[in-house]
């Protein structure tokens, strides 16, 4: 109940702030990795004292950073999508260990190509970002990645 309670109270206290404010940066590219298959790139920056959790939170825990990818015949995504090491944190709030990351991420999706030509893979992150006093509710923003 703790928790859920301290939830609520950052969303309601900070939708204001959260309208104006934005503490991640998002951009992608392609890397080549042969004839047949790219490693797709998303990196946050983050502003100072903020923090982006990871995609692997525990149950009861923040909203954890969650990607996806739109479907397309032209490619076949290989695997999950991996992070860096991060920080991992006893977090007093939540009670429990949380791994999370400050100043910069980078996320990469390896996908199979089906095709020669060019094309675009859209797809979307969804994450929450906390700093030790506050939390903004948790957003999501699109992704592009062009394959050439």
């Amino acid at each position: 109940m703790k928790k859920i309670l301290f939830i609520l109270l950052l969303a309601i206290g900070t939708i204001s702030y959260a309208q104006v404010h934005d503490p991640v940066k998002w951009s992608t590219s392609v890397k080549k990795i042969s004839d047949k298959e790219v490693e797709l790139i998303a990196v946050a920056t983050i502003q100072k004292d903020w923090h982006l959790y990871s995609q692997e939170i525990p149950e009861g825990g923040p909203i954890p950073t969650l990607f996806t990818f739109e479907g397309d015949s032209r490619y076949l995504k290989k695997g999950n999508t991996t992070e860096p090491e991060g920080h991992v944190v006893d977090d007093p709030i939540f009670e429990m260990k949380i791994k999370y990351f400050d100043t910069k991420a980078v996320f990469t999706q390896k996908i199979r190509l089906k095709t020669a030509e060019k094309f675009t893979v859209k797809g979307a992150v969804e994450y929450m970002v906390c700093t030790g006093e506050n939390c903004l509710p948790p957003k999501e923003v699109e992704l592009v990645f062009n394959v050439n």
